[in-house]
């Protein structure tokens, strides 16, 4: 809907200096000017018709841009009212129980430690380094679920203007006062100050070279108009106001007025969608993407592995079995963990354990030793990976039995995740945990490929399992065994290929990737490191955005292409409506291309000036929303823009300009 501020908007853009922006509108801009001094000057109501239609031209292109960056401002508008003007409590040392004095939001920098704890609202962006919470994003990113954040790992960035509803957190700050990402935000959404990306200025440029050379066209037309009355001895010159009237409607002024409404429109898509693009030219990447790396926990799979089978060594029932695991399970706090202790309840009634009176010392995880268990009435039970739990048993001198590896190797090849449960020195079995591929995203994937987009997934996983997720997800490559050094040299690979790569991520082993990629989506929940590498920002921090990103990058792509069809296709009717008019009186040879049947030179081209406004205003809709991206290759597309945009320009404009000459005729 169109609103007050919209409209005052559209006037101020009348400003020369902000229509020397566009080289085609600016044209149409002078050629108001000119043909509003001709009519003052010689009273003529053709000249003031003419000259009253160039204006709304102008502000109908004027108004185009003002309603897609009113969407922005008013997005704006609800982002500032959820700042939140907080004292926050500055800590004295970085530690939880430390002492702290009351500071504003102005007196804390870069660097302070405060505490936030229940109820407390986090004053500007920073880094937990300690404590963990449950924080009410809803206010930055409208999802009303709240979410985990913790010190470690890929969930310690916070936000300012958000709370905390549960526990506390130290956080250390990490922007300045008004630099904070709400104020980015802010900012960006605006679009007032957004900068053309390099298809948008090439395009531009091409416009631009049409608008001059159809000039310098018009303007030759004088001279020979003139010379060629003074040889028939008939008819008058061309006057300078027809001469406007047949530039601005010869060219492409349709998309020169909407082009900027598409670029605008086109981040308000992604804003609407949760993403906050940093640039212009990231969300235009998207559109021209041609190579996606997802991760795979969490995009292509559900996330959690889950436990869904016991496989017993010989002479080891899957009763002893499921009571091994559970045990060297029940402290482990992870998704992994708790499946196995879901797994043995159910298929074996193994519950409420006494752990006090069982003496149980249990041995948590490290990186070093790669497994965890526990330690009870003298017995060692342990649970890790094939190579971690084979070590521990060959200090031990004991081996794994070739059915316990043939089986774990079975469960690699599925796709399946395998984990080793030893106890007493002895090898017991496996825990089959298996990745969960998310239902519809093969067809999601096949989708890409047919519009020339291939996806890559990149895992930690071994190559066996990562090769099983691959060929049941339909991913066309994987990366096994990623690490960020491999995951920037395929990015710069595939880039030295002539590709554009996407790529998401959360954590700071990612930042370097996302820097390198063309498309890089950080998630709001990641670190402070891979929101300040990526250009796009994921505030869902659902990392299978990316696929609908391109859609969006694309849509915005399409869009502009088949407008620009239409904005060229249709000057030839409005050639066939304004060149017999103009010339007829000297050539009346020249009526055989009347072929709309105008009724008189003057109703032919106040019709196609008429019908060159009107359009502008009926295509804002559709410039705003966009044209619906359908995944087909390219071929198919520029086929289906010249049947529907190209040769529906050449229709339309004479069907309007012959209804717009018939209701001229009425009045």
């Amino acid at each position: 809907m169109l609103n007050q501020n919209q409209l005052i908007e559209s006037l101020r853009k009348l400003n020369p200096k902000h229509q020397a922006k566009n080289p085609v509108m600016f044209v149409v801009f002078v050629g108001s000017i000119l043909t509003t001094v001709i009519a003052i000057q010689d009273a003529s109501a053709f000249s003031a018709w003419i000259a009253l239609w160039l204006w709304f031209t102008v502000w109908f292109g004027n108004l185009a841009e003002a309603i897609a960056e009113g969407r922005g401002k008013a997005q704006a508008d609800s982002l500032r009212k959820s700042r939140q003007s907080v004292m926050a409590k500055k800590l004295l040392e970085a530690r939880f129980g430390a002492a702290w004095v009351p500071a504003g939001g102005a007196d804390l920098h870069k660097g302070d430690f405060v505490l936030v704890e229940a109820g407390d609202y986090i004053p500007m962006d920073g880094e937990v380094i300690e404590g963990a919470a449950t924080v009410d994003e809803s206010a930055i990113t409208g999802e009303s679920a709240p979410v985990i954040r913790e010190s470690g790992g890929d969930r310690s960035s916070v936000t300012g203007g958000t709370r905390v509803l549960s526990d506390w957190l130290v956080v250390q700050i990490t922007s300045q006062p008004g630099e904070t990402f709400l104020d980015r935000m802010i900012g960006l959404v605006e679009g007032a100050n957004r900068k053309k990306t390099p298809n948008e200025i090439a395009l531009t440029i091409l416009l631009a070279s049409l608008t001059i050379v159809f000039l310098l066209a018009t303007v030759t037309l004088q001279p020979f108009s003139a010379f060629a009355v003074k040889e028939a001895g008939k008819g008058s010159a061309v006057s300078v106001t027809v001469l406007v009237a047949l530039l601005v409607c010869l060219i492409p002024t349709t998309i020169g007025a909407l082009l900027s409404a598409i670029g605008i429109a086109g981040m308000d898509r992604m804003l609407k969608a949760n993403v906050i693009a940093m640039s212009g030219r990231a969300v235009e990447a998207a559109g021209d993407v041609d190579i996606l790396l997802l991760d795979k926990t969490g995009t292509i799979t559900l996330g959690n592995r889950q436990a869904v089978a016991f496989i017993p060594a010989s002479k080891v029932s899957d009763a002893e079995l499921a009571d091994v695991a559970q045990l060297s399970s029940l402290a482990d706090e992870t998704p992994e963990g708790r499946s196995v202790v879901v797994l043995a309840k159910e298929k074996f009634g193994l519950r409420e354990r006494d752990l006090g009176q069982l003496g149980a010392h249990f041995v948590p995880f490290t990186a070093k030793t790669r497994m965890s268990g526990v330690d009870l009435n003298g017995r060692e039970i342990r649970k890790g990976s094939m190579d971690s739990i084979a070590a521990y048993l060959g200090a031990l001198n004991q081996e794994v039995p070739s059915e316990v590896r043939q089986a774990a190797q079975d469960i690699a090849r599925q796709g399946g995740t395998p984990l080793l449960v030893a106890a007493d020195g002895r090898a017991m079995g496996v825990i089959h945990l298996k990745d969960i591929v998310k239902g519809g995203i093969k067809e999601r994937f096949g989708e890409l490929r047919a519009a020339g987009i291939r996806t890559i997934m990149i895992t930690g996983d071994n190559p066996l399992t990562a090769a099983a997720i691959a060929a049941e997800s339909g991913v066309d490559e994987f990366l096994a065994e990623a690490t960020p050094e491999r995951k920037l040299a395929l990015i710069r690979e595939k880039q030295a290929e002539g590709r554009l790569v996407a790529m998401t991520g959360d954590g700071t082993n990612d930042a370097p990737a996302l820097a390198q990629a063309d498309v890089a989506v950080a998630m709001n929940s990641g670190t402070q490191a891979a929101k300040e590498a990526g250009n796009l920002i994921d505030l869902d921090s659902n990392p299978t955005k990316l696929i609908e990103i391109v859609a969006i990058g694309k849509q915005m792509l399409i869009t502009r292409g088949a407008l620009t069809t239409f904005s060229i296709a249709n000057d030839v009717a409005k050639y066939f409506a304004i060149i017999p008019a103009a010339f007829a009186a000297t050539y009346p040879e020249l009526n055989a291309l009347n072929v709309m049947g105008l009724r008189t030179p003057e109703s032919a081209i106040l019709s196609a000036v008429i019908f060159n406004a009107l359009i502008i205003v009926a295509l804002i809709p559709l410039a705003l929303k966009g044209i619906e991206y359908r995944p087909i290759g390219a071929a198919a597309l520029l086929q289906r823009h010249i049947l529907l945009y190209g040769v529906g320009g050449l229709i339309v404009p004479f069907i309007g300009i012959k209804v717009i000459d018939v209701i001229l005729g009425v009045f």
